[in-house]
């Protein structure tokens, strides 16, 4: 992964490094908290049953991309990406989880991403760092949710 081109982001969130896990390896899920990704199929999963090759559908506004990433992770700390085809030249990256506390931890996101297609430099890291920004904040919001199933009023506060 090339230092210039990767995007990275952390944020801490209020749910347990096994929550945290739990929920990025449920691939499927994706479009459920995730606003670009309009699909996501699981074509061949390892020995545990975890997805391997996993085949996205993002919705990019000017129109929808495919690509499919093949994934390797170690229980529970880390899950890394490559692309092995689709729409986008490449994809790479990486999630970190790190415990802070027994319900908060960590998370990071590096991702470099090769388009194939022409986009001005610095529109183009625009887009990378905010898509990669929403996606992580979406999974953080996604998996504090899961981990505090309270009720909440409209403005995020918990109802009484």
């Amino acid at each position: 992964m090339s230092l210039d081109a990767a995007q990275e982001v952390a944020v801490e969130i209020a749910a347990s490094q096994a929550e945290c896990f739990a929920a990025i390896l449920d691939f499927e899920r994706y479009p459920e908290w995730s606003s670009a990704v309009t699909q996501a199929r699981i074509l061949e999963r390892d020995r545990a049953g975890v997805g391997r090759i996993v085949e996205f559908h993002i919705d990019a506004k000017i129109k929808t991309l495919r690509y499919v990433l093949e994934y390797q992770h170690k229980k529970p700390t880390q899950l890394t990406w490559h692309s092995i085809d689709g729409d986008i030249e490449s994809i790479e990256g990486i999630y970190r989880f790190k415990k802070l506390a027994p319900t908060r931890t960590e998370a990071s996101c590096r991702q470099e991403i090769r388009l194939g297609f022409w986009l001005p430099g610095p529109l183009r890291r625009l887009a990378e760092r905010t898509a990669l920004a929403q996606s992580v904040n979406e999974f953080k919001a996604h998996v504090e949710r899961a981990a505090d199933p309270a009720p909440r009023s409209r403005s995020g506060r918990r109802a009484s």
